[in-house]
């Protein structure tokens, strides 16, 4: 056909509906991507809203040397008083338990951290005071700040700040205590003793304050990351897998070209119902959940990530992506090519920052964490996360992340079922109708 045969441009073109509604649309999908992800890691600390961290006091306290009479003294008491007076307690759910509770809570990953004062804090607070001047062999009390690494990264670099920040004025405010008793003392007992320049600058600040990881992570976990990327690939897996496996279905079937290069293909209607159709999608959508759960755990092992529960692992990640990728058929075949714009918003815009995998939700705005009720990333994160990190244990997440799951895969089946039975019966199949007929 020469050029001066060809048709004239469609009207369509002429229009500015044509040129505006994909600007507005991108515009719009960009705005909200921008604003929701970076929106929720700008300023953690800002954002803190009862975050758990645990307070334990395990001192037995000592008695006073030199009182008359004997009095008993529990310094790890008044610290304990002291940090949680300290704290904003609508930022921080500052819970003082037991020792084998914060473990226990640690180990299910519902604590992000624990300040621990050990038994003998009085004991060894009592002998630095009097090893100011009497010679002696001494110890500075210790207070251990425990963090969680395997909730994640940037919770244990939160605990640490928001531990050593309490301790920092409770350890200035006990070092002035403790020079004020000893000077006391000193001039109680008359000329002659004096308290030596480094014994006054180590009773400043007398309190030594490690920071220990609790249940470290093994080597190869991405310093804790490991779990939010897998549960993305499952989720990816899921969504581009249902965009996909539709795309070639309806190629194949005769509901939409298909088009490979220069190559335009237009195969004839199979006949299929909208319903049948959706089943054929939904079991290459189940089978490919096994295949590509089984492929990422291998990938994964190889490049290094620890897995020790390998089989909680794979039907865990078979069930992510048969879910996500049924549901997101579901959506597609209920508001067609729309349908890809939702799929694109619940599974992608709106879940990825509310996932918590990189910032607590405790951390982020309350819209995350609303959203994270619903919102399948947080749901998938927490049970990869429960599998990888803390023994597969049910009370580390493993249970609800199922339940929701399953409950998202109920969701889709019945969606996918209702609206396309409901096309069939209207009439509504899938075949080209002219303009007018």
């Amino acid at each position: 056909m020469s050029e001066n045969s060809r048709p004239p441009a469609p009207s369509v073109l002429r229009t500015p509906r044509f040129w505006l509604a994909p600007v507005i649309v991108v515009t719009l999908l960009m705005s909200a991507l921008a604003a929701l992800y970076m929106g929720g890691i700008l300023d953690p600390k800002k954002n803190l809203d009862h975050f758990p961290i645990a307070l334990v006091n395990q001192d037995e306290g000592d008695t006073v040397p030199g009182s008359t009479p004997p009095e008993r003294k529990n310094f790890g008491n008044d610290i304990a008083a002291a940090i949680d007076n300290g704290v904003d307690h609508q930022k921080i759910d500052l819970q003082q338990i037991g020792i084998a509770e914060a473990q226990s809570k640690l180990d299910s990953g519902t604590l992000y951290g624990a300040i621990v004062i050990p038994s003998d804090f009085s004991k060894r607070t009592t002998i630095l005071a009097q090893a100011s001047v009497v010679p002696g062999e001494v110890e500075q009390p210790i207070i251990t700040i425990y963090t969680n690494p395997r909730a994640g990264t940037v919770s244990a670099s939160l605990v640490q700040s928001i531990g050593t920040t309490a301790l920092e004025a409770v350890n200035k405010n006990m070092g002035e205590q403790l020079t004020a008793l000893v000077t006391q003392q000193l001039e109680a007992g008359g000329a002659g003793t004096q308290m030596s320049g480094a014994s006054r600058l180590l009773l400043e600040n007398p309190v030594n304050v490690l920071v220990v990881a609790h249940n470290p992570l093994p080597d190869g976990t991405g310093f804790g990351l490991a779990a939010f990327y897998f549960a993305l690939l499952l989720v990816l897996a899921g969504f581009t897998g249902a965009t996909v496996v539709n795309t070639l279905v309806d190629g194949m079937l005769g509901y939409a070209p298909t088009e490979v290069g220069p190559l335009y293909v237009q195969n004839d209607v199979a006949g299929l119902t909208r319903f049948h159709t959706l089943l054929v999608k939904w079991a290459f959508m189940i089978v490919l959940a096994g295949i590509v759960s089984a492929l990422f755990q291998w990938i994964s092992r190889a490049l290094g990530l620890p897995v020790t529960h390998g089989l909680a692992l794979w039907e865990y990640s078979t069930l992510v992506i048969a879910a996500v990728g049924i549901t997101a058929m579901s959506v597609m075949a209920a508001f067609g090519s729309v349908g890809m714009l939702v799929n694109l918003f619940i599974f992608v815009i709106l879940a990825l920052p509310s996932s918590g995998g990189t910032i607590p939700l405790e951390a982020s705005p309350r819209l995350y964490a609303w959203l994270a009720q619903f919102e399948p990333m947080h749901q998938i994160y927490m049970g990869c996360r429960a599998i990888l990190f803390f023994d597969a244990r049910s009370d580390s997440g493993l249970l609800h992340a199922v339940v929701m799951t399953l409950a998202g895969l109920l969701i889709g089946l019945i969606l996918g079922f209702v609206v396309t039975r409901f096309y069939d019966r209207k009439g509504f199949d899938r075949t080209h109708r002219p303009k007018g007929a």
